[in-house]
């Protein structure tokens, strides 16, 4: 079974110009049922102020991410040193070992419609082709295919009905690294349940 690097992005909105402030990542291992908590990280990626971003920010990003884009502009790195920042991530000792030295799939939420894009953005094509795996795992996508299966009830392909199904918590943080847990913690749940229901080789 392929290791997984659970990734969540936030960002300035959800638009072509909106600005990567901040990413987490945790690898998984699905074979072994493990979240590396330990090999968890997260990182602030510098942008402009808060007062200049204001008149391009939706009403929900200045009500909800107000804190966070103040945070990341005083405390982020520059854009160009989070290359630097992921390739010794992905490099270090610890990680290489867990991910047994092949390139990770990405596992989340939403990951073509914000993350991947940003990620792509910032980091380029190459070294996204370079370091990780084409295929990806969608947990919402993953969602909706268990509801219209049945294995889900109705109404439980979104992030938040997920989190409470499996009683995880009740809304989600908004905060790269807890969103990152959050997926990587239903993922292996969503394995539990199929082999409860008889489904799988895990059965």
């Amino acid at each position: 079974m392929a290791k997984y690097l659970s990734i969540d992005t936030e960002a300035t909105g959800l638009e072509d110009h909106c600005l990567l402030i901040q990413v987490a990542v945790v690898p998984v291992d699905g074979e072994k049922n493990l979240v590396a908590e330990d090999l968890g990280k997260e990182i602030l990626i510098q942008c402009p102020s808060f007062e200049t971003l204001k008149p391009t920010l939706s009403e929900w990003v200045i009500q909800h991410n107000e804190g966070l884009i103040r945070k990341a502009h005083a405390e982020g790195i520059t854009p160009q040193d989070f290359v630097q920042w992921m390739f010794t991530y992905l490099n270090s000792e610890k990680v290489k070992a867990f991910l047994g030295g092949e390139r990770p799939l990405l596992l989340g939420k939403s990951l073509s419609a914000l993350d991947i894009p940003l990620l792509t953005k910032n980091l380029g094509k190459v070294f996204m082709d370079k370091h990780f795996h084409h295929h990806t795992l969608d947990i919402t996508c993953v969602g909706r295919f268990l509801v219209d299966a049945g294995v889900l009830p109705p109404g439980h392909g979104s992030t938040s009905q997920l989190l409470k199904f499996f009683n995880i918590r009740t809304e989600s943080n908004h905060t790269a690294l807890s969103d990152a847990l959050d997926m990587a913690q239903i993922y292996l749940k969503l394995i539990k349940l199929m082999a409860e229901k008889g489904i799988g080789a895990k059965s």
